[in-house]
Formats: C-alpha cells, sequence, structure tokens
C-alpha cells in the first residue's frame, strides 16, 4: 500500500477523521494528493479510451458516459489500484477515518470503475442504491479519485455533495472540483445527494474519475431501509423561463433536453416494475411460496380482524 497512497493520508488519518465526522452536509472528506504522484500520473497517461468502454445509459441508449467496471483487465497501472482497493490495510485505513469497520471491497466494481464523461454531460442530483444486487451486502461509502489535469470550475462538472436534491448555499452544498489526484470519500446513506452540472469544457476535454464503492455486512438498524436502486431527481425547468419571456433557440433546446431526459426515466422505472412484477410472478408459483401462504391464511386472518 505505501508505495502507491501518499504517505501522508496514513499519517493524517486522525485529522482526516475529523473531518470526515464534522462535514457538511453530510459526512465526507475531500483529500488532496491522495495517490503517490507518480503512480497517479501513470492512472492518467494511460486512462483507457472513451470507445473501449461502455457508452450506454440506463435506457440502452449512446450516451456522452463511457465507464469500464472491470479496471483490473486494462492492466499496467490500473491493476495496481485495484490491488489498493482490496489490501487489508487500505481497507483498515479507510474504516479509521470513515468510522466504518469491516469495509469490503467490491470485485464487481458495480456501478464503479473509470468513469468518462463528454462535454455536454450532467449527473442529476441522486442517493445510490444501497444494496449490492449479487451479495447483498449493505453500502456504505464512495470513493472518487478524479484524473483530470487540469479543470476550471467554469467548465461545469464539478462534484455537488447536497443537504437536498437542489440545495444552495455554502451550508448545504459542497462543490468539489475534479483535479487530478483530489479524492473524495463519502457516506452512502438515504440522504447523501450527489451529482454534477452540465460540462462545458473545451473540445477534446473530458471529465475522468475513477468511483470504488465500498461496503458492509451489517448496518446500524435505524439505518436500514428496503432495498432499491438509484434514485435520481430530475432537475426542474430553468427559472429565468416566466410568463413574457421569449423563448430563445438555447432555451427550445434545454426543454427539449429535460422531457428527454425526464421522459427515458420514466421508461426505466416502467421497464424495471415490468421486471419486478415477472419476479413476483414467478415466485407465487412456487410451490412452497403457495404453501407458506395457506399455513399463514389463519394469522393473516386473525391480523385484518383484529385491526377492524
Amino acid at each position: 500500500m505505501s508505495s502507491l497512497l501518499h504517505p501522508d493520508v496514513a499519517a493524517r488519518a486522525a485529522d482526516l477523521a475529523r473531518e470526515f465526522s464534522a462535514a457538511e452536509p453530510f459526512r465526507h472528506v475531500v483529500i488532496d494528493g491522495f495517490l503517490d504522484p507518480q503512480f497517479c500520473q501513470e492512472l492518467i497517461d494511460q486512462f483507457p479510451p472513451f470507445e473501449s468502454g461502455d457508452a450506454r445509459n440506463e435506457s440502452g441508449e449512446l450516451a456522452g458516459k463511457s465507464v469500464i467496471p472491470d479496471i483490473a483487465r486494462l492492466g499496467g497501472p490500473y491493476r495496481r489500484f485495484d490491488a489498493l482497493m482490496r489490501d487489508r490495510e487500505f481497507l483498515a485505513l479507510m474504516g479509521r477515518i470513515t468510522g466504518i469497520a469491516d469495509l469490503l471491497y467490491d470485485a464487481d466494481y458495480v456501478g464503479g470503475g473509470t468513469h468518462e464523461n463528454r462535454e455536454g454531460q450532467e449527473l442529476d442530483s441522486h442517493v445510490d442504491f444501497n444494496f449490492h444486487p449479487r451479495l447483498g451486502w449493505h453500502r456504505r461509502l464512495n470513493l472518487i479519485v478524479f484524473l483530470n489535469q487540469e479543470w476550471d470550475e467554469d467548465w461545469g462538472g464539478c462534484l455537488e455533495l447536497l443537504r437536498e436534491p437542489m440545495a444552495e448555499g455554502a451550508d448545504a452544498r459542497k462543490i468539489v472540483t475534479p483535479k487530478a489526484n483530489r479524492a473524495v470519500i463519502f457516506e452512502t446513506t438515504e440522504s447523501s445527494w450527489h451529482g454534477f452540472r452540465v460540462i462545458r469544457t473545451p473540445a477534446g476535454v473530458t471529465r475522468k474519475s475513477l468511483a470504488v464503492y465500498f461496503y458492509t455486512r451489517a448496518r446500524p438498524p435505524a439505518e436500514i431501509v428496503a432495498p432499491h436502486g438509484t434514485f435520481y431527481y430530475q432537475r426542474p425547468l430553468p427559472e429565468h423561463l416566466q410568463p413574457g419571456y421569449t423563448l430563445r433557440e438555447s432555451d427550445v433546446a434545454e426543454i427539449r433536453k429535460l422531457f428527454a431526459r425526464r421522459d427515458g426515466q420514466i421508461r426505466y422505472l416502467y421497464e424495471r416494475e415490468l421486471e419486478f412484477s415477472e419476479v413476483m410472478e414467478t415466485i407465487r408459483q412456487w410451490s412452497a411460496f403457495r404453501l407458506a401462504m395457506a399455513l399463514t391464511w389463519p394469522a393473516r386472518a386473525l391480523k385484518r380482524a383484529l385491526g377492524k
């Protein structure tokens, strides 16, 4: 671990833990110089081409975001980064900084890996899925390492940590510029809203990062809710669209984009509901399920009667 992670991170663990615990709008910490500088430069130099990743969105349509979950297959520095993420000493250090013990590495990199966003892309405010879809673990932490040699805040694309989906103000919104070798670690909860605004970069400049999510087998009971996917908050129409205002060409393009995204999200939720219905119908056909329903019928009938 020592050759890949900047030594200051471990040396400052106690201070970083205090920053994490006291941070607003929810628990997080921003760490500059997270990786060894030479190692970070190797990750930047060997970042995979956009075309080599999955550039389709949740609706299966081609989009401006490319993702590679299986970073170990990229070889070289990415295989070493993957080894760091699973290293027991590193996981213990993340536990000391965040106060979350027994963190688990996700070999599947569900939702994670290399992320590259082109000009025009944005990420609506959202809270993440809360259980690992295959293993059933509780999702607890997000780690994002930025790999952009330069970034101007005027380009947009800055990570926003929000108290509420559309929060404004210094006490309700933390803005993190995605500069190279800057890491953000934040707790994954039902109120850890985050996203970024539309990217407006010069030609050839994209937003690059590495995203890793950590889990635990257990979680404080008060924090547990039913399993769910990622919840997105669709951005509303711009405030300047008021009665009497004359639409410009850019306004029409923005309105069309927002409605297309909202339609896409509705279609995605509809398809997910159909899949859920199919799963439930399969379960209802199981003989064990029908037997359980028959055996518990008296108790359920009594509960309904007492409820009346």
